[in-house]
């Protein structure tokens, strides 16, 4: 009689242990999202990302389980990302305004490369462009759940064959850039610039479809660039607009209360991780001495000339770019320009 009632005792026991399992896989399963990022997983970013999620996961005891999938891997397309986004094909997704040209022109136009000259005025002016972002991203039904910021960055011409660190040398080659921004800045000095996706740009330089590639040292080795390109040259500074957490409205909608706040946490967090510019330049000539040491010909600078010729038409470039946006683009362009003290 006494091992029935053990018996029974540890067959109830088991049964609630199984339940309460089954719950929670079920719960887990309702709240386990998707994240897109297109950015390739050896990036910083990319770390910081799964980071992000693993403090929602810990924050939400595993209720809000959020993978993050690297390098377009879920074949979703960046410059598509306000149309995919809102339907839920992946219920969160980063959002970066130079891939919006197409479909939200006035946040493409918001601050493009060359927009500000130094760590100084884009601190300044961060406040302004998350307000813009969040702004307009609820109109397509992306809520703009947190930030992350970019470091300054050290834009660099990296290229194949012959060196080059003039814009006069540079006007006899065939340059890859990534918005149309930089076409058209490129263009304003003689230069012919194409839009050339990061995936496909080891093999553009390989192939000779361009000669030279504008990229930042920091993140060259995360896409192999010193084993299709033999010297780089530094032209300018690169204050990037933050990236956006971006979740599907409709998605969001169904999550309770707390989960939403763990989200927004983590995401603060982030935020403040990836604003810290403390280290940058040190990080910047840390970078360099190792393409150096894979065979990259770190040239001298692009001469101030040079440096400042680029500035002068990215100016250019802004102004026009905002007025043929329209709606709220000059309006938006002036909040910043007053933001940072011009």
């Amino acid at each position: 009689m006494k091992n029935k009632k053990y018996f029974n005792f540890t067959f109830l026991i088991s049964v609630l242990s199984f339940f309460v399992l089954m719950g929670n896989s079920i719960f887990a399963a309702e709240f386990s999202w998707k994240f897109n990022n297109g950015l390739p997983e050896t990036r910083n970013e990319s770390k910081e990302l799964d980071r992000f999620a693993a403090d929602v996961k810990k924050a939400t005891n595993g209720g809000l389980d959020i993978k993050v999938y690297h390098g377009g891997s879920l074949g979703l397309k960046n410059n598509d990302v306000l149309r995919w986004l809102p339907t839920g094909a992946a219920e969160m997704g980063l959002v970066w305004a130079n891939y919006l040209g197409r479909d939200a022109p006035a946040l493409n136009a918001v601050y493009i490369q060359g927009s500000v000259g130094s760590s100084e005025e884009h601190i300044k002016a961060i406040p302004v462009l998350k307000e813009i972002y969040s702004s307009e991203l609820t109109k397509w039904g992306i809520v703009p759940s947190g930030f992350m910021g970019l470091p300054i960055l050290y834009a660099s011409i990296f290229c194949k064959g012959e060196k080059v660190n003039t814009l006069d040398m540079l006007k006899t080659k065939k340059l890859r850039v990534w918005s149309k921004d930089m076409v058209d800045t490129f263009k304003k000095l003689g230069v012919s610039a194409q839009i050339i996706g990061q995936t496909e740009m080891y093999v553009a330089l390989k192939t000779g479809v361009v000669d030279c590639a504008v990229y930042p040292a920091l993140y060259a080795h995360t896409v192999s660039l010193q084993e299709v390109t033999n010297s780089a040259s530094y032209l300018y500074p690169i204050a990037g607009l933050p990236y956006v957490l971006g979740a599907s409205e409709r998605k969001w909608a169904k999550l309770p209360q707390s989960y939403k706040n763990a989200v927004k946490d983590a995401a603060d967090k982030l935020f403040q991780r990836s604003t810290d510019y403390s280290d940058d330049e040190a990080n910047e000539m840390n970078a360099r001495r190792k393409l150096e040491s894979k065979g990259v010909d770190w040239l001298i600078d692009f001469s101030p000339l040079d440096q400042r010729a680029f500035l002068d038409a990215a100016a250019e470039t802004w102004k026009e770019a905002a007025n043929e946006a329209g709606g709220e683009a000059p309006n938006n362009r002036s909040k910043i320009l007053q933001a940072i003290g011009r």
